[in-house]
């Protein structure tokens, strides 16, 4: 049995720094319910969001990649929201800068206070990070924004393995990680206001998925090279031909000219991960690709990338990954398209 609705407020953030496809493909989503109840008689007849865009100063603007977006209102015409979306804001360089929006940050303030939940997707949690309402608390983003969030905002312990975080006294923080996993954040207010059937109903229709793996799958190891200390970087770049070499980290000492304990000590402190952790995380990445681009065997694999026990590296491999590796190539690997005939080139 579906639970009770009623009219539920949806606010919409939309920002010169938005991605257009996200925002529109949540404004579409909760406002599906008309179009879907003829084929599923689990699915309100009305729909139980209200749902509008809203814009900090102006009703027309451009997203961040120049398609138009308008917005119904302006935040300083709204006074309530049950619930606040901020979706994914594309980040020159990867690298947030706060006070951007410094009349949205205190528009979030006050309709939380109100008793708004407030929910994001992507890097949409940078700008409600500035709030600080989120510190003390558990937050996700997009992988790839994983640095400049922990460098903005360290009081905000960062689950980036996580799809959907949901946090606060009464699960007043939502937050989605990369881009598409804003159908698991659309999905899970669905669950939460409408129900599991209605949200179940919803996934068949539009071909959503959850993801239910989180975000570890999907995440590149990057090498940490903005630091100063010219023999550990001296190493990193030795290690990228030799990551498959027996007893990685003594050669590693050994290339460093270092000593052992000198050595592990600066190595961690500039990258931030131990020299064992560092060849691993290296290893599993250059296996990733294998896994994407060949047919070759799983225990292969494991030996070309430096692992003689196979077992062992599938233990590994899942650890880093959350997934097996034979999984990680059926979930990554190219089908087979129908590419051939008129009009290819």
């Amino acid at each position: 049995m579906e639970m009770e609705t009623k009219s539920i407020t949806v606010k919409l953030v939309a920002l010169p720094d938005s991605t257009v496809s996200p925002l529109s493909g949540l404004y579409e989503a909760l406002n599906s319910f008309e179009l879907l109840c003829g084929a599923d008689d689990t699915v309100p007849a009305v729909s139980p969001f209200q749902v509008e865009i809203v814009a900090p100063l102006q009703r027309f603007t451009t997203g961040a990649t120049g398609l138009p977006l308008a917005a119904h209102r302006t935040i300083a015409e709204v006074d309530h929201a049950d619930i606040v979306i901020i979706s994914s804001l594309m980040v020159a360089g990867g690298a947030w800068g706060a006070g951007r929006y410094p009349e949205v940050v205190d528009w979030l303030r006050r309709m939380h206070t109100q008793g708004a939940v407030l929910c994001t997707s992507c890097s949409g949690v940078l700008l409600l990070a500035e709030t600080g309402l989120l510190d003390g608390h558990e937050a996700t983003v997009h992988w790839a924004y994983a640095d400049t969030f922990r460098h903005n905002f360290p009081e905000v312990q960062l689950r980036i393995e996580e799809t959907l975080v949901a946090t606060g006294g009464r699960q007043d923080f939502v937050m989605s990680g990369a881009a598409s996993s804003w159908h698991d954040l659309v999905l899970y207010l669905i669950v939460r206001y409408v129900g599991p059937a209605a949200a179940q109903a919803v996934t068949k229709f539009m071909l959503f998925q959850w993801h239910a793996d989180g975000q570890a799958p999907f995440a590149t190891f990057t090498e940490p090279r903005d630091h100063s200390d010219a023999v550990v970087l001296s190493v990193q770049n030795w290690l990228k031909n030799h990551y498959a070499v027996a007893n990685p980290v003594e050669e590693m000492v050994r290339h460093s000219g270092l000593v052992d304990r000198s050595f592990k000590r600066r190595f961690t402190k500039s990258t931030g991960y131990t020299a064992i952790s560092y060849v691993q995380h290296l290893r599993v990445e250059q296996a990733k690709h294998r896994l994407e681009q060949s047919d070759t065997p799983v225990d292969d694999v494991s030996w070309e990338v430096g692992y003689e026990d196979p077992a062992f590296f599938r233990r590994l491999f899942k650890r880093i990954t959350g997934i097996t590796p034979s999984a990680y190539r059926r979930k990554f690997k190219i089908p087979n398209l129908p590419l051939g005939g008129a009009g290819t080139v």
